[in-house]
Parts: C-alpha cells; sequence; structure tokens
C-alpha cells in the first residue's frame, strides 16, 4: 500500500472554519477525481496536511495533481518519529537514488516536540546516507545538490520522501459557487480553468471539443449547459458569467446582457502568454 502526502497552500490562510470547510470540497472533489480513474483509495485529514492510502500510488497522483485546491503531492515512506528509524528510513528512501559522485542534502521539518532540531535531524539523516555511500565519492551540497531527501516528522510518525509534484493550487472546485463560461473557441477553456482554480463551479456553453477535452481533464464532472444565457444563469443561480475575450475585442464586442458580473480571466494576457498556459494545462 502506497502513501501520498498532499499539500495545500492558500487553505491554510483561512480562518479554522473556513479551512475545514474548504477541506471538506478538497477531500469530495479528490474522491470524485480518483472515482472517475477507478483508483480505490482512503484519505486522512491531519493537521493542515491530507494522507491518501492506496494500493496505485503512482496513478493517484497523476490525478491528483489536476485537483484545485493541492499545491503540491509527494510519495512518502512512513516510520516512527525516533531519530534511529529515520536514519534507517532516509538511507533506504536515498540509496536507489544514489549513483557514482552523486551530490545529496537532506531537508527536514517538524511539527511537534520532538528531543532534536530540525538542523539536527537533518543533520543526522545526512550523515547515514553519507557515511554508507562514501566509498561511490557522494558527496554533499547545500546550495545544488543532484537529489534532495526530504524529511518530515508530525508529532509521533515520520514521512520521508524525494519528489514533489506540483498541483494547480488554488481555491477547491465548488467552494465558491458557480460561474457560466461562453466557450466560442479555444481560448475561452483557459478562462474557465482560471475561475476553476478561484474556487467555482463552471457550467459550459457552446461546442467546442478541444475546450471541453481540456476542460475534463481538470473536472471530473463536467456539466454543459444550453439555451439563452440568461436563462441559464438564473436557472442555475450563477453568480457570474465567464469570457475569455482580450482587451481589444471588450473594446470591440458587445457584452453578455446578463443581471451578474461579466468575468475577463485573459484581459491582461497576451496572446503568447495565453498559448503558452493554455499549453501548461492541456497535458
Amino acid at each position: 500500500m502506497g502513501l501520498l502526502l498532499v499539500r495545500y497552500a492558500e487553505l491554510g490562510l483561512k480562518g479554522p472554519g473556513v479551512r475545514r470547510r474548504f477541506e471538506r470540497v478538497l477531500i469530495s472533489n479528490m474522491m470524485v477525481a480518483l472515482a472517475k480513474e477507478r483508483v480505490e483509495a482512503l484519505i486522512e485529514r491531519q493537521h493542515g496536511r491530507l494522507f491518501v492510502s492506496t494500493d496505485r500510488p503512482r496513478e493517484a497522483m497523476e490525478v491528483l495533481r489536476r485537483v484545485f485546491g493541492i499545491s503540491s503531492l509527494s510519495e512518502v515512506r512512513e516510520c516512527g518519529s525516533d531519530l534511529a528509524d529515520i536514519r534507517k528510513m532516509a538511507l533506504e528512501v536515498a540509496t536507489p537514488l544514489l549513483g557514482e559522485d552523486t551530490s545529496f542534502r537532506v531537508e527536514a521539518r517538524r511539527n511537534g516536540t520532538h528531543p532534536y532540531t530540525s538542523m539536527q535531524l537533518a543533520a543526522q539523516a545526512g550523515e547515514e546516507i553519507f557515511e554508507t555511500h562514501r566509498h561511490r565519492g557522494v558527496r554533499v551540497d547545500l546550495h545544488r545538490p543532484d537529489i534532495t531527501i526530504y524529511v518530515e516528522v508530525r508529532n509521533d510518525r515520520a514521512y520521508v520522501f524525494s519528489e514533489h509534484l506540483a498541483g494547480p493550487g488554488g481555491l477547491p472546485m465548488g467552494s465558491q459557487g458557480k460561474v457560466v463560461a461562453i466557450v466560442e473557441r479555444e481560448r475561452d477553456a483557459l478562462a474557465a480553468w482560471l475561475m476553476m482554480k478561484r474556487g467555482c463551479r463552471v457550467l459550459l456553453t457552446g461546442e467546442v471539443p478541444e475546450a471541453q477535452r481540456i476542460l475534463g481533464r481538470w473536472d471530473p464532472e463536467p456539466r454543459s449547459v444550453t439555451g439563452e444565457l440568461g436563462e441559464q444563469v438564473r436557472v442555475n443561480r450563477a453568480q457570474g458569467v465567464v469570457v475569455g475575450w482580450s482587451l481589444e475585442e471588450l473594446e470591440h464586442r458587445e457584452g453578455p446582457d446578463v443581471d451578474v458580473p461579466v468575468y475577463h480571466p485573459l484581459i491582461g494576457m497576451s496572446e503568447e502568454e495565453v498559448e503558452r498556459r493554455l499549453r501548461d494545462i492541456s497535458f
């Protein structure tokens, strides 16, 4: 059984009540995304972190990296918080990654009370790795190492890992209400995506297959609406309309006739930036 450590950033700035509510929305979104790909998992919430237990950790990471609200995630190895246990686990994680003349460093952080500081922990784990592999020319480099071993201690448990996989960040989708996105071309998908990242549930109009394909990768339960725009806003109790217009288009086009705000997320972007960010979200 594999274990993933999931981090969020913006949620942590909220007050306790709001944070708990957003965490519940995030966990629900994670479970829906995993279920769509038929990846079974259990999710545990623990003091600003989420832990995902699954027998398909790599597949789960690829799914969860597209869940809004997640800033990063790592596949971790778990052990006790005793210094000897952590030294042993750090060595187990580092050994398959070290080649001849490889440089490394250890980064450590703690949450709780322990008989060592974070710096002492990093030094001890690094010593274990170095002394075991020094005959291979392995060396410590604190500034530009070939690999980094991370240790995170949370009360009586420690988690050791070697990589961070970036998530989209932002707020959990559905935590900020609904908007209707006018999708007339591919660039409109980016405008909708940016509103999803701000926590909105986006209802799509129009038939643009490539835009729908892109957004379908980020929303496991995409929803399209048809009919007159104002009626769809009213029926679905949407709190805004999203368009992907450029500044030039805003000057020459008549805006949607609706009684809710109209959002223009791409208004300050150049065509090059729009194209680059579309490529970034199309993986």
